[in-house]
């Protein structure tokens, strides 16, 4: 079986099928590289026995670089994910039960964008004492 047996077909043409097909394929690498990165500062330049929700309000989160980079993680994961239950819906479903979940999957979508936002944004910058 040849390779391209196992990936999805790039969609023909334009517009926003083919904005969705190489935005998958550009967040997947972003997350893989945003994820290792992650991995690697919270477990191995920083010990995990000291992190609590107190070291991530103080330390990790006292600085505006670590707040955005842990926004577009989770735009990257949110992104990445929706848009492929968005593809398995259109495998899947047909007629007013694709246009359902499709709705209900934006819906949701947008739901959880706002309240991650709302999160990073808000959460207070406390500066430690001493």
């Amino acid at each position: 079986m040849s390779r391209s047996a196992y990936r999805r077909a790039k969609p023909q043409g334009g517009g926003f099928e083919l904005a969705v097909w190489y935005l998958m394929r550009l967040t997947g690498v972003a997350l893989f590289v945003l994820a290792l990165t992650h991995y690697l500062i919270l477990h191995v330049l920083y010990d995990p026995a000291l992190q609590d929700a107190d070291w991530i309000t103080t330390v990790r989160w006292s600085s505006l670089f670590w707040r955005a980079f842990d926004w577009t993680l989770l735009m990257m994961v949110l992104f990445h994910a929706f848009m492929g239950v968005r593809t398995v819906i259109g495998d899947y479903a047909h007629g007013g039960l694709r246009t359902a979940l499709t709705m209900a999957l934006y819906l949701m979508a947008i739901g959880l964008f706002v309240m991650g936002t709302v999160v990073v944004l808000t959460l207070p910058k406390v500066v430690p004492a001493g």
